[in-house]
């Protein structure tokens, strides 16, 4: 109980005392960008999703993506961030130092931004992460499964990886993978463990080709990339935790990407069925997005642009491959986000060469340790999302089931979660 009380004051006296000084300016930066990410991911996600669904899983989708953020930020504030970016020791995970934020610093590392803002930007990152997870089970999952589900995979297998990769853990400090804005960690993670959740819930009941890739609404789906995208700037943009050109820099290589991927899949599904489909733009923006977010801060224009057509391609052809597959990948998390964001994080090692205008190689590496380096990272997240996610997924589905009925299902999510239809708004 007297943590629980320590922890208001705890966090002003986190902001004032110390001897760092910190930037008014990047510090409003930082937390303009964490609040406008935070904004535009509920809605962004529940009409991205939503409108690639049947109608009948809309509002089941919406209360999913709410009741996600709330449980991972509860969760994020009291363990997650300690455990992803609290201090360094072994390398494996952060201390126990900041849980419920009670021991920050007054700046976070050499920065002239205060912990606690981006304290909120990495809540940020998480809750964009476990939100998006609410493609995997689309139209099927059951909502007493998924809440303690998202809360433990943001601890289980989320927050570890955060530590590894971007919170000074070893891969990142003994190997120098690099990964700026989530392509590994953020992406990479929750496609393999969309895969993994997929595998066990199995297909959808009823499922036909017009439902899967087409959905019930793309106007909505469209908006609500659009949504996504903005927050995936205001995430790259906020990384580099200062109003300063680097900034800038993440922003125009990641929208530059993002513009190059929509037109790629655009152009590729147009090729390959004669339809230029809107939900082709959807997916080709957050695959180059995506794809860029590995290295935006230290890649030329140019090279976003190669980084985004790459993404995109990787996730056009993932896409195809899943679906002949019968893998009922919903809204393409797999292959947008685990085959565009692993695709990115490999592109990262030659691409961020200075002879292609990019920042160059840290001191002690260059292209084949970087390369190294990135496929070490590759391979850690795959392993460590795919068998995390598995054991906490089965570990919940042993108290309360994974999927509602084959009957509730028919009958829509909407009805069988929350005792709402289409038909109650007519």
């Amino acid at each position: 109980m007297a943590g629980l009380l320590a922890f208001a004051p705890s966090l002003a006296h986190a902001q004032v005392d110390g001897g760092d000084a910190v930037d008014s300016g990047d510090t409003a930066f930082v937390l303009g960008m964490a609040l406008l990410a935070l904004a535009l991911i509920l809605p962004g996600i529940i009409l991205h999703h939503g409108g690639r669904l049947r109608a009948k899983a809309f509002a089941a989708t919406a209360t999913e993506v709410g009741a996600i953020a709330a449980i991972v930020t509860l969760a994020w504030v009291a363990v997650g961030y300690t455990l992803g970016f609290g201090n360094v020791t072994s390398g494996w995970l952060g201390s126990g130092n900041a849980w419920m934020l009670l021991d920050l610093a007054n700046v976070r590392g050499s920065s002239a931004v205060p912990e606690t803002a981006f304290v909120l930007l990495q809540l940020g990152f998480a809750v964009l992460a476990a939100t998006l997870l609410t493609g995997a089970w689309a139209e099927r999952g059951n909502i007493a499964w998924i809440v303690p589900f998202a809360g433990l995979w943001s601890l289980v297998v989320y927050a570890p990886l955060a530590h590894w990769i971007r919170g000074g853990g070893w891969l990142e400090t003994r190997l120098g993978t690099v990964d700026f804005g989530g392509a590994l960690v953020v992406h990479g993670c929750v496609g393999i463990s969309a895969l993994v959740i997929t595998l066990l819930m199995g297909r959808r009941a009823r499922l036909t080709g017009a439902d899967g890739p087409h959905g019930s609404a793309p106007g909505l789906a469209l908006a609500g990339t659009g949504m996504v995208w903005a927050a995936l700037l205001a995430l790259t943009a906020g990384a580099t935790l200062a109003a300063s050109d680097d900034a800038a820099t993440a922003l125009i290589n990641a929208q530059v990407a993002a513009a190059a991927g929509a037109l790629t899949w655009l152009l590729a599904d147009t090729l390959a069925s004669g339809k230029a489909h809107p939900f082709s733009l959807a997916r080709g923006a957050l695959a180059g997005l995506i794809a860029a977010s590995a290295a935006a801060n230290a890649i030329a224009p140019g090279t976003a642009m190669l980084a985004g057509l790459a993404g995109a391609l990787v996730g056009w052809i993932a896409a195809r491959l899943i679906r002949a597959s019968g893998i009922d990948d919903a809204v393409d998390l797999v292959a947008v986000h685990g085959f565009g964001g692993l695709a990115g994080a490999m592109l990262a090692a030659p691409l961020i060469a200075g002879t292609l205008g990019g920042t160059g190689y840290a001191p002690g590496m260059g292209p084949l340790r970087q390369v190294i380096a990135q496929a070490m990272g590759v391979g850690v997240v795959v392993a460590w999302s795919a068998i995390g996610t598995a054991i906490v997924a089965l570990m919940v589905a042993m108290i309360v089931p994974m999927r509602i009925s084959e009957a509730a299902e028919i009958d829509g999510a909407d009805q069988a979660n929350h005792g709402v239809s289409s038909r109650d708004c007519e």
